[in-house]
């Protein structure tokens, strides 16, 4: 099933540079921006934007399927990527904790007074 564009999760932005991100809020489409899953749990029909600005842009078509977006293999990829990210934040986080410990980046800046 393609993007639904009706539904209150997705989003689709497009920056200065022409480059457009078509997502799900929730996360809960693992081969966006091409497709949702036929029997989605956080589908719900938008029925308002309250307060939105539109402006005169259309939203741009959704690009071609890679290969790889039938057999999962696109999904698998992007899993396994999560996985590493995953893998290392525990460790980015011991290093900020660590910085912070000693001063923190900013304390070098600061002036110590006599």
């Amino acid at each position: 099933m393609p993007m639904r564009e009706e539904c209150k999760n997705f989003e689709s932005r497009t920056y200065a540079n022409g480059e457009t991100v078509r997502k799900c809020n929730l996360d809960l489409a693992p081969d966006a921006p091409w497709r949702c899953p036929a029997v989605c749990e956080g589908y719900e029909r938008r029925l308002a934007d309250v307060d939105w600005s539109h402006g005169s842009l259309v939203t741009p078509r959704t690009p071609d399927e890679p290969p790889g977006v039938d057999d999962g293999s696109a999904a698998a990829v992007l899993d396994e990527a999560e996985e590493i990210i995953n893998a290392v934040g525990p460790d980015v986080l011991a290093e900020v904790r660590r910085t912070d410990e000693r001063g923190g980046f900013w304390s070098r800046f600061r002036r110590r007074r006599p």
